[in-house]
């Protein structure tokens, strides 16, 4: 540490004279007391500027360049009108006058165009309010009880325990994740009753608090779209729900099964295109997945994965295109946007559902699934670009397209940033890679990715409804401002990938039963790497890097960090 230690010089260098940054890391002092010392030169404005702020400032212009080329035609038009005397408005009424049949033409085409436009206008759709399941304390499966049951159950060999392990350390989740009640027992007791006991509990305690919490009755609710991937039992899911609820003869009700983590979004379009055709009606989603007939006991260990990822999880939400719901509600659905990657054969089987060489049933995940991912989130952020992006980035976007195909010039594509268009962000929290992998390709901040981390480390990949719980730290932070664009994406089995843009309404103040109301103070935490990651990423930080991380694990966990090989 000795090379690391200031000069006596150095010091009173420093003690005697101001520090400049020159912007490079380097310190530059000037002596208070000597004539000879040399000027510091004025600073490189051109260099200092940040482009940020011109990006800003051109996506400002661009995107309101009608405005500002409206206004000055309208104030001058304003100007001569203001200039017209009362002879000169005496002879253009004469001219009306005596043009009396082309006026009332000219005025009954525009009422009639006005209608056609106002009918054929899509029903604004807005959701009201939704709500999460929160699970019971009773039921959560911290990191050693997690490999303790695995241990205990005899279902897996030395090498899958150490293979579950692990992935639990790297996986991004926290000690507070659940598991339904059938997998505590040793051995577990999965079973169809078991299932529709999770399942039940799960939805109802989500629709019980969103009809307390908007007021509806189960009789208002005209169109129930339930999405649960693995679980399709007879009578379906949404039956159950409409039995419990009571619900009227004539609800129009859909069971959407089999298609993975990103069917929450398809079940919000289904909900959308139905209030399109049934107005003034209202819509409930509920987005779950169920977890007790679906665990692996196998040794394969692409099937081990789902195991150590996906928790008890589930949301409601209520839908409406009543103009009078307005008002009330928290945001208005501005775009879906679907895309099926299920043509390709790779595709299809990347995230399959099978039986391994023993028999044994579960969903294996391929190793090129994040290869897949990416591709299919490049085409649903191509086909959403349009509809979201400002002026300005289109524009820049399809210089750069011109540029590389029509010019063959070798520029690398242009990104665009889509922290323009959007305030916050739900990535879908189906592991950290997933999430790692969309902040360094979309460009964003650590602070963009937040209510995905958080809500991965809290209630761990609850699949479908994991958006929800993103949407619902968010509004617990109060970062919800009228007007935020949110952007909801989600990946899943087939291979898809769908977004879901919606703007908020108004202040979205903390909700007082929220699934994150008991804790939200405690958030955000650090989440730490395993040892094995800590030393790699030691390996590339200079030597007092090193100390701090290395302190920072031995002091979160001393026992792990000293025992476990690197």
């Amino acid at each position: 540490m000795a090379d690391e230690r200031p000069s006596a010089a150095a010091t009173a260098s420093a003690s005697s004279g101001i520090g400049i940054g020159d912007g490079g890391g380097r310190l530059l002092r000037r002596s208070s007391g000597s004539r000879g010392s040399r000027r510091l030169p004025l600073p490189d404005f051109l260099q200092s500027v940040n482009l940020k702020y011109v990006k800003l400032g051109y996506h400002y212009l661009v995107t309101h360049l009608i405005t500002l080329t409206l206004v000055p035609l309208m104030l001058g038009v304003a100007i001569e009108v203001g200039r017209l005397g009362p002879e000169d408005i005496h002879q253009l009424w004469i001219h009306l006058k005596f043009n009396l049949v082309s006026v009332m033409t000219c005025s009954a085409l525009l009422v009639f165009a006005a209608t056609v436009y106002f009918m054929s206008r899509p029903r604004s759709v807005f959701l009201v309010d939704y709500a999460c399941h929160k699970p019971s304390p009773n039921i959560r499966v911290p990191f050693a009880s997690f490999m303790e049951h695995s241990k205990l159950s005899g279902s897996f060999d030395d090498k899958s325990l150490e293979f579950q392990r692990r992935i639990l350390e790297r996986s991004g989740l926290g000690e507070q994740t659940a598991l339904p009640p059938a997998m505590h027992y040793l051995p577990p007791r999965p079973s169809m009753d078991a299932a529709r006991q999770e399942a039940e509990t799960v939805m109802f305690s989500a629709l019980d608090e969103l009809f307390h919490k908007t007021g509806v009755k189960p009789k208002d609710v005209g169109i129930l779209v339930v999405n649960c991937s693995l679980f399709n039992p007879t009578p379906s899911l949404s039956a159950m729900i409409v039995n419990k609820y009571k619900m009227r003869g004539n609800i129009r009700s859909y069971n959407l099964g089999g298609m993975g983590c990103s069917a929450g979004v398809i079940a919000i379009d289904l909900a959308k295109d139905m209030l399109q055709v049934h107005g003034n009606d209202y819509a409930i989603v509920v987005s779950t997945e169920n977890i007790t007939q679906n665990w692996y006991f196998g040794n394969r260990r692409s099937m081990l994965i789902p195991n150590c990822l996906f928790r008890v999880g589930g949301a409601a939400m209520l839908l409406s295109n009543r103009r009078s719901d307005r008002r009330r509600a928290k945001y208005e659905l501005l775009h879906t946007v679907r895309t099926h990657k299920g043509a390709d054969d790779k595709s299809f089987r990347c995230v399959y559902q099978e039986e391994d060489e023993n028999a044994k049933m579960g969903v294996s995940l391929s190793k090129d699934l994040m290869a897949i991912a990416g591709q299919a989130l490049k085409t649903n952020i191509t086909t959403m670009g349009p509809l979201v992006l400002p002026l300005s980035e289109q524009i820049i976007f399809f210089s750069f397209l011109v540029a590389r195909k029509v010019f063959k010039r070798a520029v690398k594509p242009y990104i665009p940033d889509f922290r323009l268009a959007f305030h916050h962000f739900c990535i879908h929290a189906g592991g950290r890679a997933v999430i790692d992998e969309l902040e360094k390709n979309l460009q964003l901040t650590a602070e963009h990715v937040e209510a995905s981390r958080m809500t991965l480390y809290r209630f761990g990949n609850t699949s479908s409804s994991s958006i929800w719980y993103e949407l619902a730290y968010i509004e617990a932070k109060g970062r919800m401002r009228k007007g935020n664009r949110v952007w909801q994406i989600a990946f899943g089995s087939g291979f898809k990938c769908n977004s879901a843009v919606w703007r908020a309404l108004r202040t979205i103040k903390a909700s007082e039963k929220g699934p994150w109301a008991d804790c939200i103070d405690q958030f955000p935490v650090a989440i730490l790497l395993s040892s094995s990651s800590v030393m790699g990423l030691v390996a590339s930080h200079n030597n007092v890097q090193r100390i701090l991380l290395c302190l920072l694990m031995l002091a979160k966990n001393p026992k792990r960090m000293l025992n476990e090989e690197p």
